[in-house]
């Protein structure tokens, strides 16, 4: 019970600070967009219009929630502690498990919301223009569920870093740090790993548990090879080939990652003097 009261306080806050509309509107113009110009050629090349659109929303997504994710996040405990209020929270008969658990589940919800919301008014207008079959339906879906798990995976890793540090400056560059790992600068240094290795040292399975341990990465593989309408166009979508992963062992990464960084939290939270 504490921890969905607290996870309700977030979602109050989060729409008093106008992030629900913000994110929502933001995620629906850009998903319009891609709709709107990415479905055009569809027509001529005979592809499956949502087909193609859940790749190329899949490739917006790992650029932009995890940005989200980490704005949502990263003063989640240490803004509470610079405002004075962490140690009022915790007079209350409240674990500290539950304060981290509660406010990571409100802002999940937050971007969950939104992403459904927005992605979700995007695939609405594309089945207005045309017909969409059951295979590439189910390929969306798969995306914006793993799209609010990707979202959730870098909340964790935000209230973590905003678990373990006493400035939200430095949250804020943590979290900038984070973004820029997984989202620029592993794949980068990947590629460049493989390209020169070609392929003496780095075998498939090197390579797959590597990609592992990516979140952006996991995101990416699932969408691009859960589905036969959306593998189909593809093509090379990032660094290396994981696709001997089946679907259900990338979602369990997946859910992972969203896991293990909220228990480190936890852990840190239990140990931090307010």
């Amino acid at each position: 019970m504490n921890v969905l009261m607290l996870a309700a306080q977030e979602v109050r806050a989060g729409l008093r600070n106008r992030w629900v509309v913000a994110t929502t509107l933001l995620l629906a113009a850009l998903a319009l967009s891609l709709v709107l110009l990415g479905s055009a050629p569809t027509g001529i090349v005979k592809a499956d219009p949502l087909a193609v659109v859940v790749v190329s929303l899949a490739s917006l997504t790992i650029f932009l929630v995890p940005l989200i994710a980490l704005l949502l996040s990263f003063d989640a405990i240490v803004g509470e502690q610079e405002r004075g209020t962490l140690m009022l929270l915790l007079s209350y008969p409240v674990a500290r498990w539950q304060v981290i658990v509660g406010k990571a589940l409100g802002q999940a919800c937050i971007l969950g919301f939104a992403t459904l919301l927005g992605y979700g008014v995007a695939a609405g207008a594309l089945a207005l223009k045309v017909d969409i079959g059951t295979p590439a339906w189910a390929a969306f879906a798969a995306m914006v569920l793993t799209s609010a798990m990707l979202g959730a995976a870098f909340i964790s890793m935000g209230v973590l870093a905003s678990t373990v540090v006493r400035e939200r400056a430095t949250a804020a560059g943590i979290a900038v740090g984070i973004w820029l790992l997984f989202v620029l600068l592993y794949d980068t240094a990947l590629l460049g790993i493989l390209v020169a290795d070609q392929g003496r040292h780095v075998t498939q399975g090197a390579l797959n548990a590597v990609l592992l341990l990516n979140p952006a990465d996991v995101y990416r593989i699932f969408n691009m090879t859960a589905s036969d309408s959306v593998s189909t166009y593809a093509g090379l979508a990032g660094p290396g080939n994981a696709a001997p992963l089946p679907p259900a062992v990338l979602f369990a990464v997946l859910a992972a990652w969203v896991v293990a960084p909220l228990v480190l939290a936890v852990v840190a939270f239990k140990r931090k003097s307010v």
